[in-house]
């Protein structure tokens, strides 16, 4: 008889951590636009009831202003949090895949001047791999321009060490 493994004991979400992500899943419902709708139709409905004054205006500014203001935060937050637990089931994908370069594992940490040159790099590699046969076989730009070689080489005679 096989024994079943406990589930790994998942760490207490803190006090804000349980807001923020309830509030943004709340947020971004359909009944939460359906509510904000809801609140801008009234308040233009009671425009004239209060004569459109500056009063009635400063109610819908004041409240957007503060919502959106929390709301930017919150977003943030979550949006941190998802960035971060992407970025580790990507890390995850490339540490597990056989073949797979681990160079890009963290690449998130780099400055965006590294990046760039990380983009060129791949750029380089895809101009190459399109002109080989094969575009599974390479995995490095220095294999590719190789293969690259190589083919040239079997297709004229001339030899295109690089």
């Amino acid at each position: 008889m096989e024994t079943q493994q406990p589930l790994p004991h998942k760490p207490a979400k803190g006090i804000f951590e349980r807001f923020s992500t309830t509030v943004t899943k709340a947020t971004g419902s359909s009944a939460a636009f359906l509510l904000a709708l809801a609140t801008v139709i009234i308040w233009a409905i009671t425009g004239p009831i209060f004569g459109y004054s500056e009063t009635w205006q400063l109610v819908i500014n004041t409240g957007t202003t503060i919502i959106t203001f929390l709301m930017v935060f919150l977003i943030q937050k979550a949006q941190n949090k998802e960035s971060m637990s992407v970025q580790l089931k990507l890390n995850e994908l490339i540490a597990a895949t056989k073949g797979a370069s681990n160079r890009l594992v963290s690449v998130e940490d780099l400055t965006e001047e590294e990046l760039c040159v990380l983009q060129q790099h791949y750029q380089t590699l895809a101009e190459i791999t399109q002109k080989a046969s094969d575009l599974r076989k390479s995995h490095s730009i220095e294999e590719a321009i190789k293969d690259a070689a190589e083919k040239l080489e079997e297709e004229t005679g001339f030899n295109h060490t690089v």
